[in-house]
Order: C-alpha cells, then sequence, then structure tokens
C-alpha cells in the first residue's frame, strides 16, 4: 500500500531514479547527523558552559549579598557586567535559536533568585534578570560563554560535501546511462524502419544488451531481405505466364466465358501486386516533410477523378498548416488503400484528418457491411480474408491490404485500429502517425 501511494511521486527514467536511491540516503545521512549535532552540540555541551556560567553568576550574588569590596573586580575577572538598572521582564529568545532553549532552561534551574533571561536585546549578550536585595539586578555576559561559537560551520561542510559528492555521482551516472539511452534509440528507429549505427558502451551488462540487441537486428534485417526476395521473385515469375494467358484470351472470341476468364486474370494480377507492395514495404524511402492538408486533398482528389464520392472533412486543430516528417509515397499508399477498400464495399466514404496534439490520424469511414468485433484484430494479419464481410462479386483479394496499411502504420511509429463508424454504419479505420 504505501508503495502505491509512492509510486505517483516516484521519477519515470532510470536516470532519475538512480539519482533518488543516491541522493535519498545522503539526505537521511545529514538529517541523522545534524539532529546528532543539535542534540549533542547545541544542547549538551551549551548546558555545560550555561552551568559554567550559572557558578560565576551565583558567586557575584553572594558578594552582592555580603557587599564584598573586590565585586567589581571580580566580575570584571569574571567577564561579567552587573547593572542595577534592569527591568523586570519574560524570557526571550528567537525561534531558530535552538541552544538558546537550553541556555534558559539551564540558568533557570541552577541562579539563584533569577527573574528572566533575554537573549533577543542584545545578540551578542545575554541580559539574565535577578532578584538580590529586594532589588533587581541585570548581569550581561557574552553570548559565546553559553553556547558553542559557529557551530553551524560542521553543517554547511556537510551540505557542501554532499552537493560535491552530489555532483560527481550525477556525471558518473550520465555517463552510464547514456548507453542504455543510444541502445534505446537504437530500438525506437529501428522499429520505424531505420538502422542507426549502435557501438555498445558502458558497463558489462548493457554492452551484453547492446551486442543481444544488434545480432537480433542483423537477424530480422536478413529475414526481412528474404521474405522480400521470395515475394519479389514469386510474384515477378508469375507475371510472365500471366502476360500470356492474357494475350491468348484478347486473341479469343470474346463471349461471356472469355469475360469471366480476364476477371479471373485481372484478380490474379492484383494479387500479384499487393504481394510486390507487402514484399516491397517502405524500405528504400527517405522521410520528408510533408503538409498532411495537401496529402488528404491530393488522395480525394484523385479518387474523385475516378469518379467516386468521398467527403473530406478536417478535425482537431484545423488551423494548423505545418509538415510532419513521413515517407510520403508509403503513407499516400496505405492511406489510399484504404479509401479503396472503403470504395469497393460501400458507395459512401469519408476521409477525416484529424490535427491533434503530438500526432495525426487519418480516419477513413464507409456504409459498408464492416467487420465485426471479434474479427478485427484478426483482420490486420496477413493474408487473412473475411469473406463474410466481403461483397464477393467484387472479388476477394489476398488480404494484404489492412496488412500493409498497419505495417506502414507502424513503421511510422503510429498504429493502426479499426472500429464501427457511427455515422456512416459501416467500417471505421484510423491510421495515425506521430509528429
Amino acid at each position: 500500500m504505501f508503495n502505491k501511494w509512492l509510486k505517483p511521486y516516484l521519477p519515470r527514467s532510470l536516470f532519475g531514479r538512480a539519482i533518488a536511491i543516491m541522493i535519498v540516503p545522503v539526505v537521511l545521512i545529514q538529517v541523522v547527523v545534524g539532529v546528532v549535532l543539535v542534540e549533542r552540540l547545541f544542547q549538551n555541551v551549551s548546558g555545560q558552559m550555561a552551568s559554567a556560567v550559572a557558578l560565576d553568576v551565583n558567586y557575584l550574588i553572594r558578594k552582592l549579598e555580603t557587599n564584598a569590596p573586590d565585586l567589581r573586580e571580580t566580575a570584571k575577572a569574571l567577564e561579567i557586567e552587573i547593572s542595577d538598572s534592569g527591568s523586570a521582564g519574560t524570557d526571550r529568545n528567537t525561534f531558530l535559536d535552538v541552544a538558546g532553549i537550553t541556555v534558559i532552561k539551564t540558568l533557570r534551574d541552577t541562579v539563584r533568585g533569577i527573574q528572566s533571561v533575554d537573549l533577543v536585546t542584545d545578540r551578542n549578550s545575554a541580559l539574565i534578570g535577578v532578584q538580590v536585595g529586594g532589588k533587581l539586578t541585570e548581569f550581561r555576559i557574552s553570548r559565546h560563554r553559553l553556547s558553542a561559537t559557529n557551530p553551524h560551520q560542521l553543517l554547511v561542510i556537510m551540505m557542501l560535501a554532499a552537493i560535491l559528492v552530489t555532483a560527481l555521482s550525477i556525471a558518473f551516472l550520465r555517463n552510464q546511462v547514456q548507453p542504455i539511452r543510444r541502445l534505446a534509440a537504437a530500438a525506437e528507429a529501428f522499429g520505424k524502419g531505420h538502422s542507426l549505427p549502435l557501438r555498445p558502451r558502458g558497463a558489462s551488462e548493457v554492452r551484453a544488451a547492446g551486442h543481444a540487441f544488434l545480432s537480433m537486428r542483423a537477424r530480422i534485417e536478413r529475414q526481412i531481405e528474404q521474405r522480400t526476395m521470395m515475394l519479389s521473385g514469386v510474384s515477378h515469375d508469375l507475371r510472365t505466364p500471366l502476360t500470356r494467358l492474357k494475350l491468348s484470351i484478347s486473341l479469343m472470341e470474346q463471349d461471356a466465358e472469355t469475360a469471366l476468364m480476364q476477371r479471373d486474370l485481372d484478380d490474379m494480377a492484383e494479387i500479384l501486386n499487393e504481394f510486390l507492395a507487402f514484399s516491397r514495404g517502405d524500405s528504400g524511402e527517405e522521410p520528408e516533410m510533408v503538409s498532411p492538408k495537401k496529402l488528404a486533398k491530393q488522395l480525394v482528389k484523385n479518387y474523385r477523378r475516378a469518379g467516386a464520392e468521398v467527403e473530406l472533412l478536417f478535425a482537431g486543430n484545423t488551423q494548423d498548416d505545418g509538415t510532419v516528417k513521413m515517407r510520403r509515397m508509403s503513407a499516400q499508399r496505405a492511406v489510399g488503400n484504404l479509401l479503396g477498400n472503403a470504395q469497393k464495399y460501400g458507395d459512401k466514404t469519408r476521409l477525416t484528418l484529424y490535427l491533434g496534439t503530438g500526432f495525426i490520424e487519418f480516419i477513413i469511414e464507409d456504409n459498408g457491411p464492416g467487420i465485426t468485433r471479434d474479427q478485427r484484430e484478426k483482420a490486420l494479419k496477413p493474408f487473412t480474408r473475411l469473406d463474410a464481410a466481403r461483397n464477393q462479386n467484387m472479388g476477394s483479394g489476398v488480404g494484404l491490404g489492412l496488412a500493409i496499411a498497419g505495417d506502414v502504420a507502424r513503421s511510422h511509429g503510429g498504429g493502426m485500429t479499426l472500429g464501427h463508424s457511427d455515422d456512416l454504419g459501416g467500417l471505421k479505420v484510423s491510421f495515425r502517425m506521430p509528429r
């Protein structure tokens, strides 16, 4: 329960937590040593010094009571000034004068006839009012005789030492955390399709993690390269017989049978194009600064030129005309495929560009049959065909359209989700990327 209460106040980063682990014990040690210093030096030592002064005051009181002729010489020798102009009052002390509390208590316990102790009127002296022979006599005693001088110096030295140790520790920890930050940056960049150079440094555990990451990245890159080569090779090899079939059908007498054959060949060509797009991904394309508004307008314009009706809306910070770093062709192809799917399975399509703080989102909605909630996660996987939600007269494809768009979103550091369009009643696809 204590950990649950404390967790929101703990630093999030490794560097912050390491600093906290180092600083908390140092602060606790400072507090403990400070308390002991106040207890032992401010109170005990000040109490002993005040007891010694009380003996001198009591000795002078006895001389006052007997009218001793050597009173003034004795008081001067004891460095105590005696005055008959004292006035009755109360004990006076400042809040921060911890030693003063002990001084006043000790003097009141040991000085005969004491009336008041004033430590405020003269900060360098203590004014002690004592009732002697029916009149009030004031004793002025240097404060240095009542409490330790400059006791704060030890506290100041401790604080300076703690600050120095903390500064050295921060510099050391920053040097140790930096390799972890570089490793995290390389992993994040690799997740977005970039390959940043990384040289493992730091502690042995950090270097081991860096070498493990480099090995993993090399294996994944080899696997991606092999997959790309395989799919590209298969798709390329199938294009030759497909072209021959198209030529043969075009030379045949055109009837219903040849029309069906031509449609099958078109479906096969579309499947090959999806294979190539999936194998190619967005590798090789360099990011550039692109205006999301211009990209959305261009996509809608292209579909409207083809005779499709696509509604374009802007939401969020609609006055934002800034640019976003992205792979323009990959993003355009992904959002375009989503618009194509919406046109394919519905007769009404809407593209909404939401301009948020730190992200942008392309929202594609249609009035088609949509995808049920329990099938949405499956629909995002490659080679998945949800035939029950598709219009078979339009062709079923190979099930790569949503997977390609999802890969593009993830390679930009974002993501893609499927939902239900409350306005149009069909599928709602949210394609999000950071800015």
